[in-house]
């Protein structure tokens, strides 16, 4: 499973009106790579509902589809696979739930993290928060930890890694050419005038970064 480019996660709250569907649609119009379903805070039912739109979008599209945090709603609408942070469950029970063809992501966002991560079973990572970013609460020590930790962590593993956090088509490029195979987020493109515009800018600033 390809693991790069374009990451979209979804957020309703930022998305100033329009429906997650609605901004998923048009980021996969515009060539993005992989979405992955957030809403924390929608009840699973409503998580549910969205994840079968998405699942069924995605999948028409040749376009990667996570579920985060919940391994059990992954399984339910057969997501490509989910995306694990430090308070969910440890990569080897999701393991266990989504057999060895389901892709798990990890949040990392050190250079000890990301290889204990790698060891544990996961298949890609998600390093950040790379920049100051809103969009998600994370700890000081987890905050704009810059692209040269970005470039470590590309170093010490060697599986995929996405860079996460206050990632705009200004500087997603710095983060492809510290080593990222691709950015993930959420307000560049949902908070977006146009989100199709906003992906195809981020797609390109990557493309950019990685020459």
């Amino acid at each position: 499973m390809n693991i790069s480019g374009t990451y979209l996660v979804t957020q309703a709250s930022h998305s100033r009106g329009r429906s997650t569907g609605e901004i998923a649609a048009s980021a996969i119009d515009a060539g993005v790579g992989t979405v992955q379903l957030r809403e924390k805070h929608t009840s699973v039912r409503e998580r549910y509902d969205l994840a079968t739109d998405l699942r069924e979008r995605t999948r028409a599209a040749g376009v990667t589809f996570i579920v985060n945090d919940r391994v059990d709603l992954a399984v339910a609408v057969d997501a490509d696979g989910v995306h694990l942070g430090d308070d969910d469950l440890p990569i080897a029970a999701a393991r266990e739930l989504l057999g060895p063809e389901g892709c798990i992501g990890r949040s990392v966002s050190t250079v000890s993290g990301a290889r204990a991560a790698e060891r544990a079973g996961a298949d890609y990572l998600g390093v950040g928060a790379v920049f100051a970013t809103t969009s998600k609460d994370v700890s000081p020590d987890e905050s704009a930890i810059g692209v040269e930790t970005v470039a470590e962590v590309a170093d010490a593993v060697d599986i995929p890694i996405v860079g996460i956090g206050g990632i705009t088509p200004d500087n997603a490029g710095e983060v492809v050419a510290a080593g990222a195979d691709g950015v993930a987020v959420i307000s560049a493109i949902t908070a977006a005038d146009d989100a199709g515009a906003a992906t195809r800018r981020l797609t390109a600033s990557i493309e950019e970064g990685a020459q």
